[in-house]
């Protein structure tokens, strides 16, 4: 049982492990709150900047390294696992850096990419880097995610699914990133959503999007709606409006009940005749942290576990990539400038 199997992870030996993250962001630092919480000490952590990894590192106990990955990943030997989180546009070099230093076992964070064109040539290139790389969606390691997909196969599968991803763009920092990263923000961001619920339902057979009004930051569109279907004959539709108000959420249908995501780290389910929305009450190995972290990074220590819990490829994440640039009206690579 998939979910049993998720809050097991409180129970597996970690302290063996050596541990290599590059990156002493935000994310990055919820990566080494779940490490010192899986009791694994052997932790390097690589940074640009020696003042903010210095920091990151003097809470948990880990070694500050700081110059860069290029710098320093010749020099810190093999690791059992790498975890790059690093801004958006320094992942795909940080894990090939890593691949070329020897490292074999490698947790990028997402997207990997902006663009679906890079996803599948690195797809592509994968079958020959001899190294296991995956990319991480944090959110479809969600116990409750695992707990709804047991729910709805006890009761005969999914028979229609509607999603929304509004975003509260007023909240966005846009100091943090490159231009891209706002202007692809569906892909940044959104697809956290899109791919949980495709996660459920399989990915399109058939899909028509709709993009209406314009962003200064984010100029294919504001409003998005549209819907098909997947190769599982599931109908969906998902609504986002970013310049109105709302919050992301996934709901499916059985022949039985109703289920609801909202808030995605919760689940509630609607019975059949009924109109009230009931709490199913789920938990996680570790309550405390950012959930999916500690999961997908146990999952990668214990390769075993990927058998009853997959994580997403480069392959899988081109393909979610691909699904968002149809959703957002993007271009599948970057363009030029003539």
């Amino acid at each position: 049982m998939p979910y049993k199997t998720l809050l097991s992870i409180k129970d597996r030996d970690f302290s063996d492990k050596k541990v290599l993250v590059i990156g002493a962001g935000w994310m990055a630092e919820q990566y080494c709150q779940a490490l010192a919480q899986m009791g694994i000490r052997n932790v390097c952590v690589v940074s640009r900047s020696e003042k903010s990894v210095r920091i990151c590192c003097k809470k948990f106990g880990f070694q500050p390294f700081h110059g860069g990955y290029e710098k320093c990943l010749p020099e810190l030997g093999t690791f059992g696992l790498v975890i790059v989180a690093t801004p958006v546009h320094e992942l795909k070099p940080a894990a090939m850096r890593a691949v070329e230093c020897g490292n074999k076992n490698i947790l990028v964070e997402k997207p990997a990419s902006l663009y679906s064109s890079e996803l599948f040539e690195w797809a592509k290139q994968s079958d020959v880097l001899n190294a296991r790389i995956r990319i991480a969606y944090n959110r479809l390691a969600y116990p409750n995610l695992w707990k709804l997909k047991e729910l709805v196969q006890s009761e005969g599968g999914v028979t229609s699914c509607r999603y929304t991803f509004t975003e509260l763009v007023h909240t966005i920092n846009f100091n943090n990133n490159e231009p891209d990263v706002y202007q692809r923000w569906g892909i940044s961001n959104s697809l956290h959503v899109i791919s949980m619920a495709h996660e459920l339902i399989g990915m399109p057979e058939e899909i028509r999007t709709f993009c209406f009004g314009e962003l200064e930051w984010h100029p294919s569109g504001s409003c998005f709606v549209g819907g098909g279907y997947t190769h599982k004959n599931i109908p969906f539709s998902y609504h986002a409006d970013w310049q109105s108000a709302g919050r992301w959420g996934i709901e499916v249908m059985t022949p039985q009940n109703a289920y609801r995501l909202i808030p995605l780290e919760q689940l509630y389910q609607c019975r059949k005749g009924s109109f009230n929305w009931e709490l199913v009450e789920t938990t996680s190995a570790f309550p405390e942290l950012k959930q999916g972290i500690a999961e997908q990074t146990a999952i990668m220590l214990c390769p075993e576990m990927e058998q009853v819990i997959p994580l997403v490829t480069i392959a899988q994440a081109a393909e979610y990539t691909k699904l968002a640039e149809q959703i957002f009206g993007y271009t599948s690579s970057k363009i030029q400038p003539s």
